[in-house]
């Protein structure tokens, strides 16, 4: 399966950078911010996984380029008790952040908030 890249222009030629080391990036930033319960994955990326069309290890993540700019869709569960837009907007900052200051590529980032999540300790019954 061939790699897709995000490609940014410089006065001294291109710099492209991989779908899956922005990937890698974005896990990592996602998964240090308090109030994220997981990345989620809506229905039709499970059939693009089955079909191994997409990596399962992109699950919640849609990374395209728009420009020279990385566009990231990031799909996260809440944790239950967290203002989901006050996650929303730590998981836009430090995704941007994190990967603006590895790759030096402007980026856009999208959050989509699919599902509260409960802890067991929370359910009753």
């Amino acid at each position: 399966m061939p790699e897709n890249y995000v490609t940014s222009q410089t006065e001294k030629g291109n710099i492209s950078v991989s779908e899956d080391v922005i990937n890698v990036m974005v896990t990592a930033a996602v998964s240090e911010i308090e109030g994220v319960a997981g990345l989620n994955s809506a229905s039709n990326t499970d059939i693009a996984e089955i079909l191994g069309i997409r990596n399962p290890s992109s699950r919640g993540i849609k990374i395209t380029s728009d420009n020279g700019e990385a566009v990231i869709d990031i799909v996260i569960m809440v944790r239950y008790g967290y203002g989901v837009t006050v996650v929303g907007k730590k998981v836009q900052e430090q995704v941007a952040s994190s990967v603006e200051a590895m790759t030096g590529l402007k980026t856009r980032v999208n959050v989509h908030v699919t599902g509260i999540a409960f802890d067991k300790t929370d359910m009753k019954g």
